[in-house]
């Protein structure tokens, strides 16, 4: 990881590119699949989203990158991307963390999930700014990373987004 921190301005122009990949995605996906897509929305964040980010931070303290997504983001969903990506709201991920606790990871002290796919894996971020991701379905299993921060995840993230239609791209695993 370089040490730099993630930046709203970027996050802001991540969502920018984002949501006219995903137009553009839309447009064609019943023709190119064959039936209707779902709701592939990125959903900026709100008085009510800042909210729950600052309860978040308040029940434990989340990495920095994490609070500046939030501050931005409220939730991403995108079902028909590959199998499915979801970035949890804030509030979802405080119902996560009261249900389940933060994971353990390799090499990092315990670690937040914030996202998943839609092969249940979970997407996790540590205070090292590190992402990992669940080796299978599980709260309780083996995580590996899958990203240096949070920037990284997203650079991916709409990666998949404008090559969906591309045979052969690299998955975030």
């Amino acid at each position: 990881m370089s040490g730099d921190r993630l930046d709203a301005e970027w996050v802001r122009g991540w969502c920018e590119e984002s949501s006219t990949a995903l137009r553009d995605l839309m447009s064609s996906f019943l023709k190119t699949h064959g039936f209707p897509p779902g709701s592939n929305t990125v959903t900026l964040a709100t008085t009510e989203s800042h909210q729950a980010t600052d309860a978040l931070v308040d029940l434990m303290p989340i990495p920095s990158d994490l609070t500046t997504l939030y501050w931005v983001v409220r939730e991403v969903s995108l079902p028909d991307v590959d199998s499915g990506y979801f970035i949890h709201s804030p509030s979802t991920v405080t119902t996560h963390l009261h249900e389940y606790g933060s994971v353990q990871v390799d090499g990092d002290d315990s670690a937040l999930v914030f996202a998943s796919d839609g092969g249940g894996h979970l997407f996790a971020v540590a205070g090292t700014g590190r992402v990992w991701r669940s080796t299978t379905a599980s709260w309780f299993d083996d995580f590996e990373v899958v990203a240096a921060g949070l920037e990284e995840f997203l650079e991916h993230l709409g990666r998949r987004i404008t090559d969906q239609r591309t045979p052969g791209q690299r998955h975030l695993r």
